[in-house]
């Protein structure tokens, strides 16, 4: 191999030796993949110790796969021999960049972007659930790789935060409070950007409320206590393949061992027997297949965010004293999110659920805001009155059909 491209393998090993690495990128791809365009690597911590994330970004997906220290060298030989034109690495101590000509290579030097490594341990005493230096959050996009979230993820950023906060405080009122092992699936996981967070935070990666009120000085009755590591069995549940291929590359990655995402529908997939049943922004009706199946799985907490309600919306026949009001589009759409959501709170009701319908995230940041939120208690409280008021509402607006009550008669 030409002298200057060993001469960079030799300078990204002594950085890794010596602690001066930052990353490492590869770039201008001239290989056989013509669908590859970059690799990115960067050091990440596991549970298994320090390790080096190498991210591969194509065309439509992203893969990640994590290699030791002492594997990266022949890792970086490999891409280097494979098609790459192009790489820079990032070192305290200086910056190297080499491009690789047909005939000959040349390596450059020059000072240092940054004087300081980013840090790869969480820092538990941040005010927020989630540490913006999990690995994760970089390898979905979320953060840079110095552990700062990056400004068109803010929103992301808080909806991450507010769900683990939520999902946290289900936990702690329900039957599930003392349980060590939590069996949890998560339909249509999407990029899985809540999934990892809640694995992490459950299994221990984080703070919990009390720390962190404690830590903000808000002492009250509140102790200074972390999140026991409990055993998690988490399943991400999503019908695009290469969603599904890239989360179970980041979860291995970060030895996530516990966690595993599948392909599949809301509809077709069997969660078995499950503590949680999560499903957030599952399209009209795959809200109601997801609702079906926690309640099938007797799952103790069911947390929807319903979207996109249509089946109710074409049915509605407004009562007389309502037409006029009615007759507006918008307002007729309106009604209908409201009813099909009150509707499956109902039905979850008599069922045996204890209710919530709060607010996920400020309607500034999303408009898909509202988070449906159901534990499980004694079902004889209100199962009658609950019952009467489904059969009220829908004879009411004269809807004939609502799936999540189709599949339960089933």
């Amino acid at each position: 191999m030409d002298e200057h491209v060993e001469k960079f393998i030799a300078e990204a090993e002594k950085s890794l030796a010596d602690d001066t690495f930052v990353k490492l990128i590869l770039s201008n791809y001239k290989g056989s993949d013509r669908s590859l365009q970059k690799i990115s690597v960067r050091f990440i911590e596991t549970k298994k110790g320090n390790q080096l994330m190498f991210q591969s970004r194509f065309d439509t997906r992203d893969t990640v796969k994590n290699f030791s220290v002492a594997q990266a060298a022949n890792e970086l030989r490999l891409h280097l021999s494979s098609g790459f034109r192009n790489a820079h690495l990032f070192t305290t101590d200086g910056d190297f960049q080499l491009e690789i000509g047909k005939r000959n290579s040349r390596l450059t030097v020059g000072k240092p972007t940054t004087k300081t490594r980013p840090s790869i341990a969480h820092d538990r005493a941040k005010r927020s659930f989630i540490d913006p230096n999990a690995f994760y959050l970089k390898a979905l996009g979320i953060a840079t790789d110095k552990g700062e979230i990056k400004p068109s993820q803010q929103d992301k950023w808080r909806q991450i935060n507010k769900f683990v906060e939520i999902l946290a405080g289900l936990i702690e009122q329900s039957d599930l409070k003392d349980k060590q092992a939590l069996k949890i699936v998560d339909m249509g996981s999407g990029k899985g950007y809540l999934t990892f967070a809640a694995y992490d935070f459950l299994t221990g990666g984080n703070a919990t409320v009390k720390e962190r009120a404690s830590s903000a000085g808000n002492e009250g009755t509140l102790v200074h206590t972390r999140v026991s590591a409990r055993s998690v069995e988490m399943t991400g549940v999503e019908q695009r393949p290469e969603l599904v291929d890239l989360c179970n590359d980041i979860a291995k990655a970060g030895n996530f061992d516990g966690l595993k995402f599948v392909h599949g529908t809301i509809a077709d997939f069997d969660p078995g027997e499950i503590d949680i049943l999560i499903a957030l922004h599952a399209c009209d009706t795959a809200t109601d297949d997801a609702i079906y199946k926690g309640i099938v799985a007797n799952a103790s907490i069911i947390i929807a965010a319903p979207c996109c309600h249509k089946e109710i919306r074409k049915q509605i026949k407004p009562p007389e004293m309502l037409a006029g009001i009615l007759k507006h589009g918008i307002m007729l759409e309106r009604i209908a999110e409201t009813i099909t959501d009150g509707l499956r709170s109902l039905i979850l009701e008599r069922e045996g659920y204890k209710i919530k319908m709060i607010e996920f995230v400020p309607t500034e940041h999303t408009p898909k805001n509202n988070l449906l939120v159901a534990t499980r208690h004694d079902r004889a409280k209100s199962t009658e009155i609950s019952a009467k008021q489904v059969e009220e509402v829908m004879n009411l607006f004269d809807i004939g059909e609502q799936r999540l009550e189709i599949l339960l008669k089933k």
